[in-house]
C-alpha cells in the first residue's frame, strides 16, 4: 500500500475530516463520507481498498496537509494552499491541474507546483524567466541564497527596497519542498506572507501617513513640518513617486489617515503594504526640505521642440527608461546624443540653463 493510505488508515481511528471527505471509527467499524456518497460498516481492509481504488487523491491530499506540511503557522499553510488554488477547484480538478503544473505570481516571483510521483515539488524563478529552460538558469536550493539574489539589480546596483520592481533574474530554485518554498518567498519579500494572510483574515494593522510621520524622531521629525493645513496633495506626490506598480510590487493600503484616502491608486500587487516604508520616509525628509524653499521666477527661451525634449527627458528618467533608449535613436527626446546637444547649446560654462544662474539662497 502507498504510504499516504497507510497514514490515513492509521489516523482513521481518531477521525479524519478533510476537503469534503471524512472517516470515522465507531463500534469496531469505519465510516467513509464523501461529497458523492457514504460507505458504512467498513473493515480496515475494506477502507484500504476504497482509498486504493477511487479515493487515492483524497488520501494523498490529507496526508500532504496533515503529515508533510504538518503543524505550521496558519499563514504559511494558507499561502501553500493559495499557490495551488486549494479553495478554487474541487479535489479532482485540483489534482488534474497539479499533474500539469500550477503557476502563479508573487511580486516578481513565478511559483509553480506540480505532482512528482507521490509528492508535490515547487519551482521558484523570476517572472521574466517563466519560459526559460531550467538548465539555462543558475540553480539554488538554500532559501538564504535569495538574500544575495535580491540585493542587487541586473546592473549590479544596490536595491534599497526589497519589494522594488527591479529584481534581477537568471536563477531558479528547482524541485524544492513546501517548507523551502515558503522560506525562499519570505526571504525575497520579508513579511509579505503574514501580511497577506492578516489582510485576508481582516486583521491587518495598517499605519497611515499621519501615524507614521507622527512617530518619527531625530532628523526625520522634520517631515511633520510638511503638513501645513493645505490638504494631502504632498502625500499624493510621495505615493505617486514611490508606490506606483512600476516602482514597488506591494499594493499600498496606507492612506493619509483613517478618514482621508489619497487620490493616487494603491496598485494591484498581490500582497499589501501596511505603512510608509523606510525609503518613503527617507525620500520625504529630502522633499520636505526642498518644498520649504520659496519659489522664484526664471525666464528661459526654448523652442517648442526643446521644451518637449526637456519633458521627455524627465519622463524617461522617472520611468527608468534611459537604459532602453538606443544611442542611434535620435528621434527619442532622452537620447544621449540629443541630450548632449541640448546641453552644448543651452548650458553656459558654469552649467546654468540658458545662462540663467540659480539663486542658491
Amino acid at each position: 500500500m502507498s504510504n499516504h493510505i497507510d497514514a490515513v488508515v492509521d489516523a482513521a481511528r481518531d477521525g479524519i475530516e478533510h476537503d469534503g471527505f471524512a472517516v470515522t471509527f465507531e463500534d469496531g467499524t469505519y465510516r467513509l463520507d464523501t461529497p458523492e456518497m457514504t460507505f458504512e460498516n467498513l473493515s480496515e481492509d475494506e477502507l484500504y481498498d476504497l482509498f486504493t481504488q477511487w479515493a487515492d487523491e483524497a488520501g494523498h491530499d490529507w496526508h500532504f496537509w496533515s503529515d508533510v506540511v504538518g503543524d505550521v503557522s496558519q499563514h504559511r499553510r494558507a499561502f501553500l494552499q493559495w499557490v495551488e488554488g486549494f479553495d478554487e477547484r474541487p479535489l479532482n480538478e485540483r489534482y488534474e491541474a497539479l499533474r500539469n503544473g500550477v503557476s502563479t505570481e508573487w511580486g516578481q516571483l513565478r511559483i509553480t507546483v506540480e505532482l512528482d510521483d507521490d509528492t508535490r515539488v515547487y519551482d521558484v524563478r523570476h517572472v521574466d524567466d517563466a519560459d526559460v529552460d531550467t538548465d539555462e538558469l543558475d540553480p539554488y536550493h538554500d532559501p538564504l541564497a535569495a538574500r544575495q539574489l535580491s540585493t542587487y539589480d541586473e546592473n549590479g546596483r544596490y536595491r534599497p527596497l526589497k519589494s522594488g520592481n527591479n529584481l534581477a533574474g537568471g536563477w531558479v530554485f528547482p524541485d524544492i519542498d513546501a517548507h523551502t518554498l515558503v522560506e525562499t518567498v519570505e526571504t525575497f519579500y520579508p513579511a509579505s506572507v503574514p501580511n497577506w494572510y492578516r489582510e485576508r483574515e481582516g486583521t491587518l494593522d495598517v499605519e497611515h501617513w499621519e501615524d507614521t510621520i507622527g512617530r518619527q524622531t531625530g532628523m526625520y521629525s522634520v517631515i511633520e513640518t510638511w503638513n501645513r493645513g493645505d490638504g494631502h496633495e504632498h502625500v499624493d506626490w510621495v505615493a505617486e513617486a514611490c508606490c506606483d506598480d512600476s516602482q514597488c510590487v506591494k499594493r499600498r493600503e496606507w492612506q493619509c489617515d483613517d478618514e482621508t484616502d489619497l487620490d493616487v491608486d494603491g496598485g494591484d500587487g498581490v500582497f499589501p503594504c501596511r505603512e510608509p516604508c523606510s525609503l518613503v520616509i527617507a525620500a520625504s525628509r529630502k522633499w520636505t526640505r526642498l518644498e520649504g524653499e520659496e519659489t522664484q521666477t526664471y525666464e528661459f527661451e526654448l523652442t517648442p521642440s526643446e521644451k518637449a525634449q526637456v519633458e521627455e527627458i524627465i519622463e524617461a528618467v522617472a520611468d527608468g527608461r534611459i537604459d532602453d533608449i538606443r544611442e542611434a535613436d535620435v528621434y527619442e527626446g532622452a537620447n544621449r546624443y540629443r541630450t548632449r546637444f541640448l546641453r552644448a547649446k543651452l548650458f553656459d560654462e558654469d552649467g546654468n540653463l540658458c545662462g540663467v544662474p540659480t539663486d542658491d539662497e
